[in-house]
């Protein structure tokens, strides 16, 4: 019989799902005012699904796609909430939960409501103290040695992506530059990115914003011309964005984090145009060997707080943010042990579930 019983978990052993490697580095590339789907795919801004001018990111989507072995997608993810627009609520949201009453774009030195100064969720890092950098490209204009203003115009340097002199910098698109626990946190230019690409000197966490012609926001003034096709209006805001990714994805991929297995990419937007049902999907792409992959489809409804969530469990930060800690996080993406599987609760909340777990009370992720 003794040997019956360790015959049958010898077989169970062999049968129990190999675990991935833990995340503990990320990416987040924040883009701009564009659907994954929309009803009429063609409208302005146009769709990313299926757009000729998108080729590299249609192939992260496509099944057999070389690009697509190592990513995930999210085909339903929607706007974070009714009428939460435009930019700058979204970006605030991703790093605190809320978007605070914010609902303008304007510079945080240029308005009363939009410096906050409750914990976000780059302050928690700080606070528990695991390295994050904050890339933003053209910063270097800003008349702000920490960013909290945007900057615009033509400078005398190529932009090494898109070729143009052309520069852009939006304090609305830096999501860190809103609360008053990150905004003075050490912001680097995107010549700091490709020299800590090269040398693997980057964060544990890093957010990287491209400037406002490389995000997919706004055209270059003559157009662009990719792959041969000169695009001009949101067709080449398109292919600005596209172009982008095609280089600054590859470089980060090369990375010792990446190759080891322990690093993921996340491709964010920042927003539905046109409107906030799920009509409207927002594009959500995870690139990385934890990943599902093959363009796996993931179905379920998200939104971005459960980006934000899937961040806290990532680093294990503390007690989850506001709308967070009733998300549904990016968890279905990846392999079975890429992301803990709970946060703690804020105390406020813990106390509302009295007696369910006592002291240490840890919300299991909302799973659709």
């Amino acid at each position: 019989m003794r040997h019956l019983v360790l015959g049958l978990l010898a077989a169970s052993s062999l049968t129990s799902p190999v675990l991935a490697a833990p995340v503990q580095t990320l990416f987040v590339i924040g883009m701009e005012n564009h659907n994954l789907t929309q009803p009429n795919p063609s409208s302005s801004p146009q769709q990313i699904l299926g757009n000729a001018a998108a080729p590299y990111l249609n192939s992260l989507m496509t099944p057999g796609n070389a690009n697509a072995q190592y990513t995930s997608y999210f085909s339903n993810m929607t706007n974070v909430g009714q009428g939460i627009h435009p930019s700058e609520p979204n970006y605030i949201w991703q790093n605190g939960g809320s978007n605070f009453g914010v609902a303008t774009d304007a510079d945080p030195s240029s308005a009363a409501h939009n410096v906050i100064s409750q914990q976000s969720f780059t302050g928690q890092l700080t606070q528990k103290g695991i390295t994050w950098k904050n890339y933003q490209e053209d910063v270097q204009y800003s008349s702000s040695p920490t960013g909290l203003t945007s900057a615009s115009g033509n400078g005398a340097v190529a932009n090494s992506f898109n070729g143009s002199t052309q520069y852009n910098y939006a304090v609305k698109h830096n999501p860190a530059a809103f609360f008053t626990d990150s905004q003075n946190h050490p912001v680097q230019t995107f010549s700091q990115l490709q020299s800590d690409l090269t040398n693997n000197t980057y964060g544990k966490y890093n957010w990287i914003t491209p400037n406002q012609y490389n995000d997919m926001h706004s055209a270059l003034s003559g157009g662009f011309t990719y792959n041969g096709v000169h695009y001009t209006g949101d067709q080449a805001a398109i292919a600005q964005g596209d172009n982008f990714l095609s280089q600054i994805i590859p470089d980060i991929e090369a990375t010792t984090a990446f190759q080891d297995g322990t690093a993921a990419i996340e491709l964010w937007w920042d927003e539905s145009e046109g409107g906030d049902t799920s009509a409207f999907t927002i594009p959500e792409i995870i690139i990385s060997k934890d990943a599902v992959g093959n363009a796996f489809d993931v179905t379920e409804a998200v939104t971005h707080s459960g980006s934000l969530l899937t961040d806290q469990e990532i680093f294990q930060v503390g007690q989850c943010l506001l709308a967070s800690c009733g998300a549904t996080d990016l968890s279905a993406a990846f392999l079975p042990g890429s992301i803990p599987d709970s946060v703690p609760e804020p105390a406020s909340l813990a106390l509302l579930g009295v007696g369910m777990a006592g002291v240490g009370f840890i919300r299991r992720r909302q799973r659709g």
